[in-house]
């Protein structure tokens, strides 16, 4: 488990625990779900040891938006990224494409935008 930047809150207003990511190690990969998070500086920190998969948020509201989303790919420095939390409804609209060819632009993690009910191996 890893930390996570974001409320805790449940509907009803009582405590949810803490909020967490997690780091999956299997068969020699490296998977980072960062769940629903901010952007926080110890990425750099589960980055180091290398990450095959990074899955990020960027929605923007409750969670990390398209830049705070580019700069976790940066410190994180994965070879693959899968972005997620958005466009579920208009409050968290994004264009996944257009952060894809930034990330791509400005990283060596190559972006794969996956529909609903869709995968991605290692």
């Amino acid at each position: 488990m890893t930390q996570a930047h974001h409320g805790s809150a449940l509907p009803d207003g009582t405590y949810g625990g803490n909020p967490c990511g997690f780091l999956l190690s299997a068969e020699g990969q490296r998977v980072y779900l960062a769940c629903d998070t901010g952007l926080f500086g110890d990425m750099r920190l589960i980055g180091e040891e290398g990450i095959d998969l990074a899955v990020l948020p960027i929605g923007d509201n409750y969670t990390m938006g398209p830049d705070d989303a580019l700069r976790a790919v940066k410190l994180l420095s994965p070879k693959n990224v899968i972005p997620v939390h958005y466009n579920t409804w208009e409050l968290i609209k994004q264009d996944a494409a257009a952060w894809a060819r930034r990330v791509e632009a400005e990283t060596g993690a190559r972006v794969h935008i996956l529909q609903p009910g869709g995968s991605f191996s290692l």
